[in-house]
């Protein structure tokens, strides 16, 4: 789509969103999930699979190049200065051979190339190298959208004494949402951090981001979650 479709596409789902906010607020839904005590970045996907050109998963490089890297360079920094828990997620298989008697793709492969992405090629599921993760924060290898499905992320949260999740990454309306949704479900107060999230089709962001800030958790931008992550200094500062 051209840039003034685009444009075009995103007013029209505002306008849709501002009739249905007044719906949702009617029924008492879009109540605010908040910020706990101690938050954990959950940053899903951001590989080069996903982050580079030329992929069968490469997201809007515009939004990706301009927003969401730089986004996350702002997270990783305010994380990583308050010692905080940064957990980054990637998507790999080990049999890729669709024809398989067995394969750790499951049935996702009838549906998506999740083929392409071989644990035996590294560069594709390595964390993006402008985020790339530091000593002392984890990277987890999911199979399934979800970062919580059949992995360790809940109980490592738990061992850690976290009660927030911010998410973001790729993309808005698989992997992202998904993470956000079983978050809650695993009783984790969950954040979305908008200019962080990105999708391959116009629209997907926007509409996906309004329907989790409706029923699963809390839209904010970097900015707003950056000066959360800085406050919880100030108030440990202040402790002591």
């Amino acid at each position: 789509m051209s840039e003034v479709d685009t444009k075009e596409l995103d007013r029209l789902l505002q306008e849709a969103f501002d009739t249905a906010s007044k719906l949702y607020k009617e029924r008492g839904f879009q109540r605010r999930v908040g910020f706990g005590k101690r938050p954990a970045l959950v940053s899903v996907d951001l590989a080069n699979a996903w982050t580079r050109p030329g992929n069968p998963f490469t997201c809007d490089q515009e939004k990706m190049d301009n927003e969401i890297i730089p986004g996350m360079q702002k997270l990783l920094k305010a994380f990583r200065a308050a010692n905080l828990p940064i957990i980054h997620v990637t998507t790999a298989y080990e049999i890729t051979d669709r024809n398989a008697d067995f394969t750790d793709m499951g049935l996702w492969h009838n549906k998506i190339p999740v083929d392409v992405v071989d644990l035996k090629n590294k560069d594709l599921w390595a964390i993006d190298s402008r985020i790339a993760p530091i000593e002392g924060e984890y990277t987890l290898l999911k199979k399934r959208a979800s970062s919580f499905h059949g992995t360790e992320l809940a109980g490592i949260l738990r061992a850690n004494g976290v009660d927030t999740i911010l998410v973001t990454s790729v993309t808005a309306c698989a992997c992202v949402r998904q993470t956000i949704c079983d978050g809650i479900a695993d009783g984790f107060r969950t954040i979305a951090v908008k200019e962080a999230i990105g999708d391959r089709v116009p629209g997907a962001v926007a509409w996906n981001l309004f329907d989790i800030d409706a029923k699963f958790g809390d839209v904010h931008t970097v900015d707003e979650c950056v000066a959360y992550i800085d406050g919880l200094g100030a108030q440990k500062i202040a402790a002591e």
